[in-house]
């Protein structure tokens, strides 16, 4: 089984949301019709721009758990070493 690590944005990339799960597709899914976390509905963040997989939960959530203590300009330049035009990514 997959598991990953996540950031969601909002649409002016003002915003983002860090998460982990098992099912990637599903998870966006739930964001995008306003039933994931509270946050990202209430800030309308629901637009994949960067993930990272790994083959077992906890590292997934070790991950999460590390980029949220980082600093804003860390996580954002994280994102644009592999997605430099910070697009919505789409999962297959």
């Amino acid at each position: 089984m997959k598991y990953y690590c996540y950031i969601l944005t909002n649409k002016n990339r003002t915003v983002l949301y860090i998460g982990y799960t098992d099912n990637l597709k599903r998870r966006v899914e739930q964001h995008k019709k306003g039933n994931g976390a509270l946050f990202t509905k209430k800030y309308s963040v629901c637009e994949l721009i960067y993930f990272e997989e790994f083959i077992d939960s906890n590292s997934a959530r070790k991950r999460e758990k590390q980029l949220k203590n980082w600093h804003k300009d860390w996580k954002w330049n994280l994102i644009k070493e592999s997605n430099p035009s910070l697009i919505t990514l789409e999962v297959e």
